[in-house]
């Protein structure tokens, strides 16, 4: 269904146009998670959900995939307008 933005999101992750949120990175060390178990995730996912974010109208999407350990990680990200892909928070599923 969303296979076309999940092949967006895929691309920016391979080409390193993407950045993390601080609270990202918070939730991704709170884990024990690295940028290379987050960056799998969205490489092996797929889209779960979207969501409408309340504050800016903007679509943001649950991503469920695999680290490179083989555990199960959400990452909720959004393409921006600037056209990067922006890592909302991640998490061990």
């Amino acid at each position: 269904m969303f296979d076309r933005i999940l092949k967006r999101m895929r691309e920016k992750v391979r080409t390193r146009q993407y950045v993390m949120t601080l609270h990202a990175e918070d939730e991704m060390n709170d884990d024990g998670l690295s940028i290379f178990d987050v960056e799998s995730g969205i490489l092996t996912g797929e889209i779960t959900e979207r969501q409408k974010d309340r504050a800016t109208g903007e679509w943001k999407y649950l991503v469920s995939g695999k680290t490179l350990t083989d555990d199960d990680i959400v990452t909720v990200c959004k393409l921006s307008l600037t056209g990067k892909l922006v890592i909302i928070t991640v998490y061990r599923e």
